[in-house]
């Protein structure tokens, strides 16, 4: 006998809170310290407060590129959870990285490109405490579910 075929799941939008408490589900998250700041119909916004851990180069002390890399996916994927009301996996995703993140805060901004009954397309960028761009990126996220 064949599996049954996939379900699609219907939206279902999160609010402030809820989106809040599921970023804030995964141990991870919780070890970056990330927190919802901002909710809206079309972006959100994650801040990462800078901890000495996220050091890269000690001399510079700039922040290594994977933090970056994961404030990026996370920010993204949440973007889309906020409307699909729940996490999807990353398929696929690309990061530029624009400036050294020098000791401080980040901020991520992330909006959904394209929403899909299989795949979404998500766009997030880092910027630090002044307001510069420090990396952005673009993801693909699987929607599809068993």
């Amino acid at each position: 006998m064949s599996d049954p075929p996939p379900r699609r799941q219907s939206a279902a939008p999160l609010d402030f809170a809820d989106l809040a408490q599921l970023v804030r589900a995964s141990p991870f998250h919780r070890w970056l310290d990330v927190s919802l700041t901002r909710l809206d119909a079309d972006e959100i916004e994650i801040a990462l407060p800078w901890r000495e851990e996220f050091v890269s180069e000690p001399t510079i002390r700039y922040t290594h590129g994977g933090i970056l890399a994961a404030l990026i996916d996370l920010a993204a994927d949440y973007a889309i959870a906020a409307k699909l009301g729940r996490g999807v996996p990353t398929v696929d995703m690309r990061v530029d990285f624009h400036k050294a993140a020098l000791p401080g805060a980040l901020v991520a901004k992330a909006s959904v490109i394209k929403l899909g009954g299989t795949l979404a397309t998500a766009e997030a960028r880092v910027f630090d405490a002044a307001g510069a761009l420090i990396a952005s990126g673009r993801g693909a996220y699987l929607t599809l579910q068993r």
